[in-house]
């Protein structure tokens, strides 16, 4: 039998056995002093190894020895950095360790939620269980709430009362596989003895004292969280001091706005207590609301409040719902996966378990309340488009955009409440598994946060729009940035900004996509363009995301066709007509075609859009003390106005001029890789380059449809031998469009198998229509910005553009040294090692001009 410490606790619950889980209820440590400590002396009298677990500000419970392994962790960390040291520690010490952690409520000031409590209790102690120890665990009496005690008393093999009132008593309310007569009774602790109380008279006295101290049931039936906010509620409602209320105000933000303090410091000079009560009245569980769901609603309340101009006429308002972070973690737990979780965590399981994890995300399955929250949602929006969007922690953060990185779905949201249900729930599922994505992985841990907490909360919107027939969309959707790196001609301001526009849904100005380009608008020259005239229906969009009710999903119409069955009503607004001469092969006969190609310049010239964007970016830029991003749609009005839907704004990863560099006066052909005027983005830059993978574009353009993925397979290989992208600057060439899902069109790569090169050259090959796409603002962009990767689109046959590939021709291609079994591919894919030939690219934004030559002065290196 393995003691308690105490002789007649013993008695009563027949002694301890390995692997149970202690949990006393206790009004105060300094009672439970007296139950701890003689469990503890005992342990290390039977040369037991004890663990002390200190996280909480109370009392030590263990006091410092050498015979004792004590673990300071902070609990601020989040739950899940918190949980996961727990599980290490409870991995490194091995089996029949006796625990003893400080007192659990304590964890409401970090965690401000009894959920994610409950959660600990759930994944750790099933795993000391395991490991056949004794854990010796408190909470406070009455400070939780009937939920996450029942989840405690689910879990634990023994749960015990302890209060001491005129007297010590301990009244075991489970325990686990065991039992004595008295076993459930109240006792008396006299000593080291436990008399049971068997008489009606003091039972009942004993009992009722314990019920009465309780607080009310009403509110025992709420999490802490809700119980936090309602006395925010009354806070506000009995008008109390500045100071109570500015207390209350500061710990809402902690706990459910953001852990990022720029951000945090800008909502707390925006929001106040009402915003917050009111942002809780639309959020679904409890923990933070992502960082998405912050930049739309900060951006919404900044524009409010400037006097500038009248944000409440020209925007469309939102009635969005927020899922709290924590409902991510706790579908987790549920689903009886985060053991998969912790060894994901580890180095050797980072991507290989990841994979694992991803497809098991897939098909958990929600607890009954959350389901009635989801089902609730589903309501209140009844047959409205919506969409469920990604809002991690992590997300449109300064510095971190994670642009892309995470799902977001649409839904058209049609059929019966219980097909709406079902394809909301499959929605979030997807959402939450996409934090398992090889892309959002590699980026976390290239950019040093595979340690954080990375929570997924959700956004859930209504799709701005309206109804055309059978299609569903808004008129004009996009991006806007307020400092414009992207200038094709020396005289568009930067500091203006620019705007990248498209006709329907948004997905086509944050992706790249095949076959179309979106318009480019810079904002102090909107009617200017980054291509001849005559390019203008080639560098046109030609394809339309919406949603199709009729079939209830997300559809991709040409444009023409979907302007003829829509009978849209603002088309000369948007487009121009194009009058298309077809000869008939039957007859030989030519008719007239109408068509219509979008410019949108009609709608820029017309309509005050631009001023008001102007106004949004500025205003935003200013309050942001940085550079920003938004995305928005545009719905047209009968009476010839308009409304903007803000969906999101995050500060802008961008690089502006940089140092100022010195272009080479005159290079000789011969030492010339290639030169250009404009299409690049990365600012100045004078660099070496030391390594090149090149794709040859004629080469690739003969290639069977798998062997231009197998290609993409090899430079992803080929990026993963670059052990440091600092100390060995590599350039990739290739052509048509890095990272295209369109094999035809480019190169199908993920970002992470390109995000170890220096610079990124995207060649334009007509033969086989192999045409890079300018891709500044899209998701795509802000990858390579913030991967810090120079990018430049070469078109050869344009004047001032360049392009000699001979001068790479007496190199040693080095492909087979690395991988030997893509010989089949050795004349298409080229890997040139040129350290020492002093290789370097310069480029001057001024001037838009970028040229990679052979220094013959040998750059320092």
């Amino acid at each position: 039998m393995i003691t308690t410490g105490i002789r007649g606790l013993d008695r009563i619950i027949t002694g301890l056995k390995a692997g149970d889980n202690v949990v006393w209820q206790i009004d105060d440590v300094k009672d439970y002093m007296d139950i701890l400590k003689p469990f503890v002396e005992k342990a290390l009298e039977d040369n037991k190894r004890v663990v002390y677990i200190r996280f909480a500000s109370h009392q030590e419970l263990v006091p410092e020895s050498d015979k004792v392994k004590r673990y300071n962790l902070d609990a601020y960390a989040g739950f899940e950095s918190f949980t996961a040291k727990i599980n290490n520690i409870i991995s490194k010490e091995g089996e029949g360790v006796y625990y003893v952690f400080d007192c659990l409520s304590e964890l409401l000031s970090a965690w401000a939620t009894d959920l994610m409590i409950g959660n600990f209790f759930m994944v750790t102690c099933p795993y000391l269980y395991e490991l056949k120890t004794i854990a010796y665990f408190s909470i406070l009496r009455n400070q939780h709430s009937f939920k996450s005690i029942a989840k405690i008393r689910e879990t634990t093999q023994l749960l015990m009362d302890l209060y001491c009132e005129s007297g010590c008593y301990i009244h075991p309310l489970k325990v686990w596989n065991r039992y004595s007569p008295t076993m459930f009774l109240p006792h008396l602790k006299e000593g080291d003895d436990c008399s049971p109380i068997t008489d009606s008279v003091n039972a009942v006295k004993i009992l009722s004292y314990i019920r009465d101290q309780g607080m009310d049931v009403a509110k025992r039936n709420l999490d802490y969280w809700d119980r936090l906010f309602f006395e925010a509620e009354e806070l506000l409602n009995i008008d109390s001091d500045k100071n109570r209320l500015k207390d209350m105000f500061n710990k809402l933000c902690n706990i459910m706005i953001t852990k990022n303090d720029k951000i945090l410091a800008l909502a707390k000079n925006n929001f106040s207590l009402s915003d917050l009560i009111e942002i809780k009245s639309k959020l679904i569980g409890s923990g933070f609301i992502g960082g998405k769901t912050v930049g739309m609603l900060l951006a919404r309340k900044i524009l409010s409040k400037d006097s500038s101009f009248n944000w409440e006429l020209l925007s469309e308002p939102h009635d969005s719902f927020y899922i709290g972070s924590d409902i991510f973690y706790s579908y987790i737990v549920e689903n009886n996966l985060w053991k998969l979780r912790m060894q994901q965590k580890t180095e050797d399981g980072y991507l290989r378990i990841a994979e694992i994890l991803k497809e098991k995300m897939l098909y958990g399955v929600f607890p009954e309340e959350i389901k009635e929250h989801f089902q609730q949602i589903i309501e209140y929006f009844g047959s409205s488009p919506i969409i469920v969007r990604s809002s991690s922690l992590l997300e449109d953060g300064f510095g971190n955009a994670f642009a892309g990185k995470y799902e977001s779905i649409f839904l058209a949201n049609q059929g019966t409440p219980e097909q709406r249900y079902i394809q909301f729930a499959e929605a979030v599922k997807k959402v939450y598994a996409s934090t398992m994505s090889e892309d959002a992985l590699v980026y976390r841990k290239q950019r040093g946060l595979d340690k954080l907490d990375e929570q997924m909360a959700l956004l859930v919107q209504r799709v701005s729009g309206s109804e055309h027939k059978n299609y569903f969309f808004p008129d004009l959707a996009g991006v806007g940035i307020s400092y414009n790196t992207y200038v094709w001609n020396n005289e568009i301001d930067p500091e203006a900004g620019m705007l990248r526009l498209v006709f329907g849904l948004g997905t086509r100005a944050v992706n790249r996509v095949e076959g179309d380009y979106p318009r480019i608008v810079a904002i102090d020259d909107p009617l200017r363009k980054p291509y001849a005239e005559e390019d203008l229906k080639r560098f046109s969009q030609h394809k339309v995301d919406l949603i199709d009710i009729r079939n209830n999903n997300l559809e991709t119409c040409d444009f023409n066709k979907l302007i003829k069955d829509s009978a849209y009503p603002h088309i000369k607004s948007i487009a121009i007509e194009d009058c298309l001469t077809i000869r008939n092969p039957s007859d030989g006969k030519s008719k007239k075609k109408n068509s219509w190609v979008l410019t949108f310049d009609r709608l820029l010239k017309e309509q005050d859009i631009i001023g008001s964007f102007k106004k949004i970016l500025s205003s935003l830029q200013k309050f942001y003390n940085y550079p920003v991003e938004i995305e928005f749609t545009i719905n047209l009005r009968d009476n010839n106005t308009f409304k903007i839907n803000l969906l999101q704004c995050r500060p802008l990863q961008t690089k502006g001029l940089g140092s100022k560099v010195k272009m080479p006066s005159k290079v000789e052909s011969n030492r010339l890789f290639f030169e250009s005027n404009g299409y690049f983005l990365g600012g100045n830059i004078s660099q070496r380059i030391d390594k090149i993978i090149y794709v040859d574009p004629e080469g690739y353009s003969k290639l069977a449809l798998q062997e231009k993925y197998e290609v993409a397979r090899i430079v992803g290989r080929l990026n993963k031998s670059i052990e440091d992208r600092y100390n060995t600057p590599t350039l990739l060439a290739g052509p048509g469009r890095w990272g295209t899902t369109t094999p035809s069109l480019g190169i199908p790569v993920s970002f992470a198998e390109i995000n170890n090169v220096a610079v990124l050259a995207e060649i334009a090959f007509s033969a086989g229509n192999l045409m890079p796409e300018l891709s500044f603002g899209t998701h795509f962009f802000q990858d390579l910005v913030e991967t810090n990767i120079f990018y430049v689109a070469l078109f050869p046959e344009k004047d001032g553009v360049y392009l000699n590939d001979n001068l790479l021709k007496d190199k040693n291609n080095m492909l087979l040294k690395y991988m030997p079994e893509s010989v089949q591919y050795k004349d298409v894919v080229k890997f040139y090692d040129l350290k020492g030939s002093s290789l370097k690219i310069v480029s001057d934004v001024l001037t838009q001009k970028v040229i990679c030559f052979v220094d013959s002065n040998k750059a320092k290196r």
